[in-house]
């Protein structure tokens, strides 16, 4: 059963059956912007390009690397990212994650205590405009679903409009064991950079 995450709600990461989770994916789902043409007569799409991304911080908060899509695997090979989508879904929801990241905690460099994940729009679109945009985290790979872990809506939230970045959340180790922040909060942010800035400055 997955659990609809709210704002700085944290979680463990541990399954129905008492395991832990050790394989996560996180992936990132959205729609193209519809416009109406003159009277609202003809409808056409706009392509949105939303980018997920990763940042990886140490115990003292220093930023080790971050995966992005040039970027797309981390040094430990902890981390995959599945690629660029510049698009979002053109013909309607179909369900699929448009970017994934997967991320293996059993491969993540010791000296990783944070792994922060970001979304930003790289052509600006805003967010209130676009149709639909979710965020879940389960077990499974790119493209087969085992378990939905958690999940959490980014579109719908009044806050999310006039801006065109956003932290998703932070995993991060404390006692030796891996938790999870769902932030969910935008950021006044224009590029990637300054996002995983604003991370290490107010989320971890």
């Amino acid at each position: 059963m997955a659990i609809n995450l709210q704002k700085g709600q944290r979680i463990n990461l541990e399954k129905s059956n008492g395991a832990k989770l050790q394989h996560v994916c996180v992936g990132i789902n959205w729609g193209a912007i519809e416009k109406k043409g003159l009277f609202g007569l003809t409808r056409s799409k706009e392509a949105v390009d939303l980018d997920g991304s990763c940042a990886l911080f140490n115990e003292q908060k220093q930023l080790l690397e971050v995966v992005y899509f040039g970027n797309l695997r981390s040094k430990d090979n902890a981390i995959q990212h599945s690629g660029d989508d510049l698009t979002g879904d053109m013909g309607g929801d179909d369900g699929l994650d448009n970017e994934v990241i997967t991320l293996d905690f059993s491969r993540l460099n010791t000296n990783t205590n944070y792994v922060a994940f970001v979304l930003n729009s790289f052509r600006g679109h805003d967010f209130g405009t676009i149709p639909y945009a979710s965020i879940r985290i389960y077990e499974g790979t790119p493209s087969r679903v085992t378990e939905v872990f958690a999940k959490y809506d980014i579109a719908s939230g009044a806050g999310f409009a006039g801006h065109i970045s956003m932290v998703m959340g932070v995993f991060y180790k404390k006692n030796g064991e891996w938790k999870f922040n769902a932030i969910g909060e935008p950021t006044k942010d224009k590029k990637l950079q300054e996002t995983v800035n604003t991370v290490a400055q107010l989320y971890l």
